[in-house]
């Protein structure tokens, strides 16, 4: 059996030491879109995100990406347990909790595990969770949760898992944007790490279904969390503890997304669509949570 949920769930896949600097911080943000809007190159708001001065703040999602940022190479799949290719897997959620705000620098050390393997029939859903330690102090830095969906594995009387959908309000929502996906974008963010060719290769993206190249899911996650966090946060990146998202649909280089964001006390509630075009009104994040400190 191609995956083995006796093997892979509670498996360690041990720890990895990094470094990140402001400079990878703000690769990271202008992957992510900010500075990219019409008169964001003066706007001290934006530059908190895009010059290396005092003001220089880091969006908690960073802390998905940082562990893996220099890597060239497309991601491995040698889960335990699990012998599935990078055709058929897709990101299906994923989520980060911080203890603070993040530093503009720093070396920390991740552990990661494997936590549940969930049988949906015609895919298979693999959760890992990952702890980020700070290496000066030990102290917790962020932890993140995340899940792949991997295609035609699925089928063998596992555990489906559970889901608990997040319900927008009926009410209008307290911040509605918009921001357009450039045609670069995924071949700007995959300088962030993730070389998958699903998101810059044709011919591959072609081979996995697709009729072009998609946005990293993470990048999407990203501009999401920016967007809400600029329209109903003052910009403060410091005021994020934590963002959950599920990935329910693709957006292709070149269209638009949508965000509106709903304040449920400490929370706000959030929808990521497609926005114009033939896909007007398609899903791209769905079960969006962002917690405010």
């Amino acid at each position: 059996m191609p995956i083995d949920p006796s093997v892979a769930i509670g498996a360690d896949l041990g720890a990895r030491t990094f470094s990140w600097t402001a400079s990878d911080v703000l690769l990271y943000h202008l992957g992510i879109g900010a500075g990219s809007r019409t008169g964001e190159n003066l706007d001290p708001g934006a530059l908190r995100y895009t010059l290396d001065d005092g003001a220089l703040q880091v969006l908690p999602s960073f802390g998905v990406v940082a562990p893996t940022f220099h890597e060239t190479d497309p991601p491995p799949l040698d889960l335990p347990g699990c012998d599935i290719n990078l055709a058929q897997v897709v990101h299906g959620s994923q989520s980060i909790s911080v203890s603070g705000p993040l530093p503009t620098s720093g070396t920390a050390t991740v552990r990661t595990t494997l936590t549940d393997v969930w049988d949906k029939g015609k895919a298979a859903v693999i959760w890992q969770e990952g702890v980020a330690t700070a290496d000066d102090t030990g102290a917790e830095l962020w932890r993140v949760r995340s899940s792949i969906f991997v295609k035609g594995e699925g089928g063998w009387g596992g555990d489906r898992g559970s889901s608990s959908p997040v319900v927008v309000p009926e009410r209008a929502p307290d911040h509605v944007s918009s921001y357009a996906v450039t045609p670069q974008q995924a071949l700007l963010y995959r300088l962030c790490g993730d070389r998958n060719p699903l998101h810059a290769d044709p011919a591959f993206a072609e081979a996995a279904g697709f009729p072009a190249p998609i946005l990293h899911g993470l990048c999407s996650y990203g501009i999401v969390l920016r967007e809400l966090t600029d329209g109903l946060l003052d910009g403060d990146a410091a005021r994020v503890s934590g963002f959950a998202g599920r990935f329910a649909g693709v957006v292709f280089p070149g269209e638009t997304i949508r965000v509106a964001g709903w304040r449920e006390g400490e929370e706000v509630v959030a929808s990521a669509t497609i926005e114009g075009g033939p896909r007007d009104g398609s899903p791209v994040l769905a079960d969006c949570v962002l917690s405010v400190s």
